[in-house]
Formats: structure tokens, sequence, C-alpha cells
């Protein structure tokens, strides 16, 4: 009797690794994007028009260093490119991070002794990534890292779970678009406008703010106890400065990563309730 080839599916397998925490619907959503046509035919030409763009603006921005566009312009400009070119499942998915994102830093203040209050930068729609959203959403990440400063990180007799809900996104699924590009492409496209809009120091300010993962898993890791989130680790040393990067692929890592954090924190949350 012949032996019987095997031939599984890629997306199957990602699905059923039972080392992700993700929701399961969280998952398929994640899948679904990477399947779309874009992902597979336009990002590899997106990704290269972009690192070339934004290289080329720097050096421009060198000689001439002043804000090349006003920020509402290019919170207008990614609201308009959102609605109208990004499917709804890959804006879904980036509403959300800016709420998980969110929902992180809130953990770290609530349970640790900083003298900060609780950020709010909780958006359920589409119309809320604009008001300089992306740049509130940076400034949050340093902002409680300067409020650390001094503090002894150690676990409490207690952890404060609150607040780890990711309400109901509205990503207008009814608006008609004229494409419906992935997650990935359409982060290399809105890199660019964010380079024009931001100055130089801005630019490299928000790049260097996903090097803080690390640290971010390393506090999860001492306040929980859970060496689980040190495993997702990528060696990005905040000491190390170089915005000569893949931005849009950083930021797709660090927005599992903001993903499987929190995943690992509702999971905590609900084995207390448990208890």
């Amino acid at each position: 009797m012949a032996a019987t080839r095997s031939d599984p599916s890629m997306w199957e397998a990602v699905y059923a690794d039972p080392s992700v925490p993700l929701d399961r619907a969280v998952v398929r959503q994640i899948i679904a994007d990477q399947q779309r046509p874009s992902r597979r035919w336009f990002y590899p030409i997106a990704r290269i028009l972009s690192r070339v763009a934004v290289a080329l603006i720097s050096i421009v921005k060198r000689v001439l260093p002043f804000r090349w566009m006003p920020l509402a312009m290019m919170d207008w400009l990614c609201v308009w490119f959102l609605r109208r070119g990004v499917s709804p499942d890959a804006v879904e998915l980036l509403i959300r991070h800016f709420v998980v994102e969110t929902n992180l830093v809130n953990f770290i203040i609530r349970n640790t002794p900083v003298a900060m209050e609780p950020v709010t930068l909780r958006p359920t729609a589409l119309a809320g990534l604009g008001d300089q959203a992306v740049v509130e959403h940076d400034v949050n990440v340093y902002d409680v890292l300067i409020a650390l400063d001094g503090a002894r990180i150690t676990r409490p007799e207690s952890l404060n779970f609150a607040h780890l809900d990711v309400p109901a996104l509205d990503a207008e699924r009814h608006r008609r678009r004229f494409m419906r590009l992935d997650i990935q492409t359409a982060l290399c496209l809105m890199n660019i406008p964010f380079s024009m809009a931001l100055t130089l120091e801005e630019y490299r300010r928000a790049v260097h703010s996903m090097r803080f993962d690390d640290s971010f898993l390393e506090i999860l890791t001492l306040l929980t106890g859970d060496d689980e989130f040190r495993h997702w680790k990528a060696g990005g040393m905040s000491l190390w400065m170089d915005s000569n990067v893949d931005v849009p692929q950083m930021v797709y890592r660090h927005a599992l990563v903001c993903e499987y954090a929190h995943a690992r924190l509702v999971d905590h949350a609900a084995s207390t309730v448990k208890r």
C-alpha cells in the first residue's frame, strides 16, 4: 500500500498552533487579513516604495527641517485612506491595537507606584484614530516609562486587572471602498505621510518607542511573576538608537507582541476570578 502524501495547510497550522494565546476569533481575523491578495501582490512593492520614500524625505528634511504637513492633515489623510482603501478587518485590527496598548499601559500604571493617571486613548471607531491619536499613542509609552524612574518594580500582593476589556469597534464596514488593502500594505503607505508630517525628532521618537516592547514585557514579567512574557522579547534594547529600520514591519510585530501580552493578562485575570 502506498504511503499517504501529506499536504498540510500553513494557515490551518497557524490557526491550530497551541502556543498562540490569542482568542480564536482574533487569530481568524489576522489570518484572513494575511490572505488578502494585496498582501501577496502589492505588499512587496509597497514595502520598497515606503522605505525609499521615507529615506528620501529624511535626507531632504535635514536640509529643510520644518514640518512639511500639519498633523491635522496627516490625521485626515490617514483616516480617509483607511475609510476608502483598507479592508474593514484590517481597520478593526488597527483600532483594536490602540485599545490593547492602552490597556497594557494602564495595567502597569495601576500595579506600580507611579504618580500618573491611567491614559484614556481607547478609540472605538475609525474617526477616533484622528486628533493626533498616533502621536498620543507613542507619547503614552514614554510618559509611563519616565514616571517609573526610580520606582522599584515588584509583584504586588494582589494585581489590579481592571479595564482589560476591548469594546465593540466600528470599522465602518458599511462604507464603500475603492480598495481593500491588508494591514501591512496599509502601514507601508501610511508611513509616508507620517514621515512628512512629523519632524525628524518626532519620527525618530515614534520609531524608537517600539524598542520599549522588551521593556514592557520585562515589567509585566516582574509584576505577574510569569516568565511567558519574556518569550516574546526580540532583543530590542532601548539603548540601541537606530531608526534606519523597516518601520511598517516593526509596527506589525509590535502590534502582535501587544496582542500576545494582552491575551496573557486576560488569562491571568480569568484565573484570578476562578480562585
